[in-house]
């Protein structure tokens, strides 16, 4: 489905962040990269979505070449983000924070539909309250629901368990997952948590200095201190 291909990338101001990254998630997958701060992680997922234009390198998404193209389109192609810091609307509602997400895209109605208040219930009890007036917990629940309205086929999610209790991560885990399952979209989840990685992804994949250098299967990083430490240990 998502394929990168020496993907190199970074800013004017501070030079290159992603030294030829390659990396794939195939229908349904759902992959978490992980690392130190300033690696590339935050990087990459940008230079995907079209807010980054890469040096070199492609992203195709399912056979389509996405390189260089707007953010609209790669969002029209069926591509979700949710950066980090949320980036809602803090003076509009929930529902017309929810209804931002409807926005330009073909065939669908104007209303936010039933299911995704059932799969994020604290929103439907929000629906007229302020954005910005909802606990951090709860502004990402907005932010993911959000994304996931127009019903994408890869969702990228970028450290969705900063600044949230432990009770709403495990919910979004769950909630997460559940969308993957059910509707066959796939993730890419930059984070730090390893609860988080260890529930919602079946494969890890570590980026260094702005490449990928390792990666294991999810479910073996919680006895596997080696890889954790060489990795994310400061």
């Amino acid at each position: 489905m998502l394929r990168i291909r020496g993907l190199v990338a970074g800013y004017e101001d501070g030079g290159r962040v992603l030294e030829s990254i390659d990396l794939q998630v195939a229908a349904g997958e759902s992959v978490a990269l992980m690392g130190r701060n300033g690696m590339g992680k935050t990087t990459l997922l940008r230079a995907v979505m079209g807010l980054l234009r890469p040096v070199a390198g492609g992203v195709t998404f399912d056979g389509s070449d996405l390189t260089g193209r707007p953010p609209f389109e790669i969002s029209n192609a069926g591509i979700a983000y949710v950066p980090q810091g949320r980036e809602i609307f803090k003076d509009f509602t929930v529902e017309e924070n929810l209804r931002l997400g409807l926005l330009g895209k073909t065939g669908m109605a104007a209303r936010v539909p039933d299911a995704i208040y059932g799969r994020f219930p604290i929103l439907a009890e929000r629906r007229a309250q302020r954005a910005g007036t909802l606990s951090g917990g709860e502004q990402q629940q907005l932010a993911i629901a959000r994304a996931v309205i127009s019903r994408p086929r890869l969702l990228l999610l970028d450290e969705p368990s900063e600044g949230v209790q432990p009770s709403i991560v495990e919910a979004i885990a769950a909630t997460v997952s559940a969308i993957s399952r059910e509707e066959g979209t796939s993730v890419l989840l930059v984070e730090q948590n390893l609860d988080l990685v260890l529930a919602l992804t079946t494969r890890c994949l570590f980026i260094e200095n702005g490449r990928v250098v390792a990666q294991s299967a999810s479910a073996r990083l919680a006895d596997d201190s080696g890889l954790l430490a060489r990795y994310l240990a400061v």
